[in-house]
């Protein structure tokens, strides 16, 4: 018996979304999700199977067919979701197909025929968020977990998703809300001067607890960033020491050009690489000598300026150089490592006489090399417990220490409970946005524009 096309309302038009939900392109297996108040009957209305979806108990999956009008599309497993329990805390069924690329969109268009409308970029985890299915921190975790390239950026986005961040200032916010109630308490009894709701020693304490993890969390913004676009390290050192050699022994290909002349590389050259699970952006600079050819002048200002903001630095030398002579290493922020390259051709004995690591980056012999940036890698990760690698959180939480340390001020001059409350209220905002507990459509709309479709 054939069945009839369910023809939904406006409202169920609109609050309906479908959309494929793997990667683009054939595969052995593609997924198309619908979400909404109608999700069920309209997916029902193109399966076939021994069971009607609209019947089909929450959590099942289905085998069967997708047709219309006599005509078949595929053979399909249908997973059924009841709301409150699914992804978007919608109605939702998932619908896995063959990954042919016609099989994809003309599913996709036979269920927008049925009622459905196209996702908009993020709009499944969107819905989510609204419906209160994670705050947006987690939110924002998820498109970091879908585009992550390492196993330490895949770690970070879990951990966020699970609530690292947003368990954190929550329970700040919290605590502080209690406070800024009880201030608030005070001036409706304005008329009251001796009356006092919120203690101010206690509320003291609390303002530096909540500063000193708000400065802990900002710091560790230069490590989650890191983490997320890779740790930046500059391989630095005088000309003809092999840094172009080194990047493209790292590599494990030719990225850079290789010469005996003086200043080749007149640029900063970068390349990623994964090691053990952590993603490292290699930066190659320009030779490190005086020079009046103004190019390469200009070569080495932004080799010092890639060392200034790398965390890590690789120091190359070779058997003409000993130690670390070079002026420019003072003042560097990141963890330097001294490289003593072209150890074959160094003389017996030199090793024990001079301290770095021995390699020979034209022979491969880089091991010792690729085992240390790996251990300063890790060493920079257990720094804290709960990262921010996110810029919207950043500036948010920067804005609420800002506010925290102005409360603190205020208490220390005496201030009265009125002029309190406002910083109190800045700083209970800040930390509202980055959970989304205080946000506009503004700001939802560029976060989950940056989202694929089918998330």
């Amino acid at each position: 018996m054939q069945k009839k096309h369910y023809l939904c309302t406006r409202k169920g038009f609109m609050s309906t979304i479908c959309a494929i939900s793997t990667a683009y392109g054939t595969g052995g297996i593609a997924v198309i999700r619908v979400s909404g108040e109608q999700a069920v009957p309209i997916a029902d209305s193109l399966f076939s199977g021994r069971t009607s979806l609209r019947d089909a108990k929450p959590g099942t999956v289905h085998f069967g067919r997708i047709e219309r009008a006599k005509e078949v599309l595929d053979e399909v497993l249908c997973s059924v979701f009841r709301a409150p329990h699914s992804f978007t805390g919608e109605d939702t069924v998932e619908i896995a197909c063959h990954g042919s690329l016609y099989i994809q969109q003309e599913l996709l268009r036979w269920l927008i025929d049925a009622g459905c409308r196209a996702a908009e970029p993020g709009e499944f985890t969107r819905r989510a968020f609204l419906n209160g299915k994670m705050d947006l921190t987690q939110a924002e975790a998820v498109a970091d977990l879908i585009a992550a390239q390492s196993k330490a950026e895949k770690d970070l986005a879990l951990s966020q998703l699970r609530g690292s961040v947003s368990n954190e200032l929550t329970a700040l916010r919290e605590r502080l809300l209690h406070f800024t109630s009880l201030i608030e308490l005070e001036l409706d009894f304005a008329d009251h001067e001796e009356l006092e709701f919120a203690d101010r020693t206690e509320l003291n304490s609390l303002a530096a607890e909540i500063e000193t993890k708000l400065a802990a969390l900002m710091a560790s913004f230069r490590t989650g960033n890191a983490i997320r676009n890779g740790i930046p390290v500059a391989i630095i050192g005088a000309p003809n020491v092999g840094k172009s050699t080194l990047l493209n022994a790292l590599l494990g290909e030719q990225r850079a050009i290789v010469s005996d002349i003086q200043g080749t590389t007149r640029d900063t050259i970068e390349d990623t690489l994964v090691i053990d699970g952590i993603l490292f952006r290699l930066i190659d600079t320009a030779g490190l000598r005086d020079t009046d050819d103004k190019l390469e002048n200009m070569g080495i200002e932004r080799s010092r300026q890639a060392a200034e903001k790398a965390q890590i630095v690789i120091y190359v030398t070779d058997e003409r150089t000993n130690g670390l002579t070079d002026e420019r290493l003072k003042g560097l922020k990141g963890t330097i490592i001294h490289v003593r390259n072209k150890a074959d051709l160094m003389e017996p004995g030199v090793r024990s006489q001079e301290v770095g690591l021995y390699i020979s980056a034209k022979k491969g012999e880089i091991e010792p090399l690729r085992r240390e940036l790996v251990r300063i890698a890790r060493d920079s990760m257990q720094t804290s417990a709960v990262m921010l690698s996110n810029v919207r959180h950043y500036e948010a939480v920067s804005r609420a220490h800002e506010a925290i340390e102005r409360v603190q001020q205020g208490l220390a001059d005496g201030l009265s409970g009125e002029l309190l409350s406002l910083d109190l209220q800045d700083c209970l905002a800040a930390l509202g946005e980055v959970t989304g507990q205080i946000t506009n459509t503004e700001v939802l709309t560029n976060i989950f524009s940056k989202f694929c479709i089918g998330k």
